[in-house]
């Protein structure tokens, strides 16, 4: 079980890298592609705000993968929450407010860590 939640925790904070590399270094470039329904003038305008917010994904990864270093299980296991807690609360915000795809892609995953983290907890 732990392999597996371990498994989870550097998925999703490699997902959570791929998100600041993208709104922080490829959002005019790729967001078009990625997020069709918005107007292409959108992406040059909001590039600022974008790279806002691939800042705080990357404290999101930063603190996911800081759980592989903490020594104390207790500890470890607090933090890990806390950050999942965190990467779910965001993409549910993001289903409800820009696509519900988010959810899948950033929210489902981070239930699933968190649901097998309390299970062994």
């Amino acid at each position: 079980m732990q392999l597996t939640i371990n498994i989870l925790l550097a998925f999703i904070a490699l997902l959570h890298l791929y998100f600041l590399y993208f709104e922080m270094f490829a959002w005019t470039t790729k967001g078009p592609k990625i997020f069709r329904k918005f107007p292409a003038d959108l992406f040059e305008k909001t590039k600022s705000m974008a790279a806002n917010q691939g800042l705080y994904n990357g404290f999101l990864a930063a603190g996911l993968l800081w759980t592989f270093l903490i020594g104390d299980e207790i500890w470890r296991v607090n933090i890990a929450l806390f950050f999942l807690s965190c990467v779910i609360i965001a993409g549910i915000y993001g289903a409800l407010t820009v696509d519900k795809k988010i959810f899948f892609i950033q929210a489902s995953p981070a239930l699933i860590a968190l649901g097998l983290l309390l299970l062994i907890r």
